[in-house]
This record gives C-alpha cells, structure tokens and sequence, in this order.
C-alpha cells in the first residue's frame, strides 16, 4: 500500500506544482513572482537529491514532449478541449502520459494509480474520476497494441 510520504510520490506533487507554476504564469503574468527553485523547496523540506532528479526528469520529460501527450489527451478525451480542462488535470494527465506511456520510466498501471491520486489532492473526487478516464482509455489502447506486437 502507498504511504502518503512515499518520495516518489513527493516528488510527483513537486513536479506537479512546478509546471503548474510554470504553465499558471505564462497566462497570469505578474513581475512579482519568483521562478520555481525546487532546490530551495528540498533544502526545506529535506528532499533527498536522487528525488529531486526525479522532479526534473519528470519536468524535462514533460515539458519536451508536451506536443504529443497534448494530442493523446485531445485524443482520448474529445469533448474536453485542453483550453477548457483545469489547469491541474493537465498538469497531472501530462505527467502520467510522460511516465507510463511517453518516456516509460514507470509501469502504465502505476502512473494511473498516482495521476488519480494527484487528482484527489490537488482537486476534488470528480478530478480523479476524469483523470482516471482519460488515462484509462489511452492504457486501454495501449494494451492493445501491445498485445498485437
């Protein structure tokens, strides 16, 4: 059973609020905010440095690769526009395709499990179910063609 502090989930929740940041400030320009350092966060937080390689594999990946995961989250959820999701489940969708289906740097099953768990913090119950759909879909098909090869 994940345990609410499991480092590679902080990690997760860290990554998730640097391209929220990140994204969140490209439309609400404010000369007031600082950039992101997620170095200082793990001085505070006591992260240890293999996490946060972590963070930014998951940033990097994320961010340069941010065309097709677009288009697999345009595809598999058709009557929901990225202009009109919620930031957040963008952010979380992106960092679960990059990881289990993208970059494949954790299993498929596993990335769902901790998208539909970001969902739930950083929004509500419906956010899980949304992400969990869209994920579930692409994992579907994902299967799929696995199993044709």
């Amino acid at each position: 059973m994940k345990r609410a502090t499991d480092p590679r989930h902080l990690s997760r929740q860290i990554a998730l609020q640097r391209l929220f940041a990140h994204d969140f400030n490209k439309t609400n320009i404010n000369p007031n905010i600082a950039e992101f350092n997620s170095q200082q966060l793990a001085d505070i937080d006591k992260i240890d440095n293999y996490l946060l390689k972590m963070v930014d594999s998951i940033v990097k990946g994320v961010n340069e690769n941010k065309e097709p995961i677009d288009e697999l989250i345009t595809q598999y959820a058709p009557q929901w526009p990225i202009k009109q999701m919620k930031l957040v489940d963008i952010q979380v969708l992106r960092i679960a395709i990059f990881e289990g289906f993208v970059g494949k740097t954790t299993p498929p099953k596993v990335a769902i499990d901790e998208a539909i768990e970001l969902a739930k913090e950083f929004g509500e119950e419906v956010n899980g179910r949304f992400v969990n759909g869209v994920l579930g879909a692409i994992y579907e098909n994902y299967k799929e063609d696995k199993d044709d090869k």
